[in-house]
């Protein structure tokens, strides 16, 4: 399916669901709105599911995993070939996220989007949309095609989750150098200055930071990225990573299942699928805010809160892996606590 045509599919949220969500938080015995963003958390659920009747599991995290050509410019502390190592150690589910998954009950889903010379492995999904991407200093990351073909890798993801019954997502990022092409992303749609975005990543020292800095600049003065057009941005200043998780949030608002955001990279792709389709929105829960410059920044645009607040920038999906324990105790809140009625107790009214 053409992105145009798939993007027209995505209906708005059903009110009437997020309005049965909300009376049924507000006959439990307890103040009014008082679990807060877990509260809104489910009603967002309900409004993109159609249903009050809300299931959280099974779940998956998809870690979308690319190398990036910026890599060249000395904006890492490492070369791209840890794209691939970690990816090995992530099917082997040795990486933090793995091991937090596991915890929250999760499936982690490694995804190869376009990791550098990786002839694949048991356990790594293979939606490949070149090998790496260009130097964007030098010219676009990707072709427009290329772009869009990994939005729609990205969407076709989500559909096969939703039909394996998957109910909730997560959309993490693996890939040396993705701190990078998120920042130039944001600086391009939100019209802030490289410096006002960009953090050390990975832990850069102060030259590195330098050079990280110059090589957005440079990206975005040599390919002149539409902030109008997010295919376009995602296009010249992006990565194969980014474009998946664009996808994926697609894919989640179309299919109903709801999706956590995780960092930086993940909110720079949800950003993109919000200006692709508004209604997208709606699929989109965020999980933490990152420690990266615009975390906050990015979150405040796509109109979220995070659940969480902890300074963290670790990237596999891991903040949203965090999340998924809160949503938890709040399904449980939400279905099994006792009601007003079931404690004799006068229900609480607005004040």
């Amino acid at each position: 399916m053409e992105l145009c045509k798939l993007l027209e599919q995505i209906a708005p949220p059903d009110e009437t669901a997020r309005a049965a969500a909300k009376k049924r938080w507000d006959t439990r015995a307890k103040p009014l709105g008082s679990l807060g963003l877990l509260e809104d958390a489910i009603c967002e659920v309900a409004a993109l599911t159609g249903s009050a009747e809300i299931a959280l599991t099974p779940r998956t995290a998809v870690v979308f995993c690319a190398d990036n050509g910026v890599v060249a410019q000395g904006v890492t502390q490492t070369d791209s070939g840890v794209t691939a190592k970690a990816a090995r150690q992530m099917a082997a589910g040795r990486t933090p996220v793995c091991r937090m998954a596991e915890t929250a009950r999760c499936r982690v889903l490694p995804v190869d989007m376009g990791i550098v010379d990786f002839p694949g492995c048991d356990g790594v999904l293979d939606c490949r949309a070149g090998n790496g991407t260009a130097d964007f200093t030098r010219e676009p990351a990707m072709t427009r095609a290329q772009a869009e073909a990994a939005i729609l890798a990205g969407v076709e993801l989500a559909r096969r989750e939703a039909e394996r019954g998957t109910r909730l997502l997560a959309a993490g990022e693996l890939g040396i150098g993705n701190t990078t092409t998120a920042a130039a992303v944001t600086s391009v749609l939100l019209d802030l200055p490289a410096e006002a975005v960009t953090g050390r990543g990975a832990g850069l020292s102060d030259e590195g930071l330098s050079r990280k800095l110059r090589a957005i600049e440079a990206g975005i003065v040599q390919n002149r990225p539409d902030p109008e057009d997010a295919l376009d941005v995602l296009a010249k200043v992006g990565g194969f990573d980014l474009a998946g998780m664009c996808g994926l949030y697609l894919g989640g608002a179309l299919y109903r299942v709801p999706v956590l955001i995780d960092g930086l990279p993940s909110s720079a792709a949800a950003l993109c699928a919000l200006r692709l389709c508004p209604a997208a929105g709606k699929a989109m829960l965020a999980s933490h805010v990152s420690a990266e410059p615009a975390g906050r920044l990015v979150l405040d645009a796509l109109g979220k809160q995070p659940l969480i607040t902890a300074g963290l920038r670790l990237g596999e999906g891991t903040g949203a892996v965090a999340a998924m324990p809160l949503l938890d105790m709040a399904l449980a809140v939400y279905r099994e606590a006792y009601t007003f009625a079931e404690g004799g107790i006068e229900p609480y009214t607005p004040q």
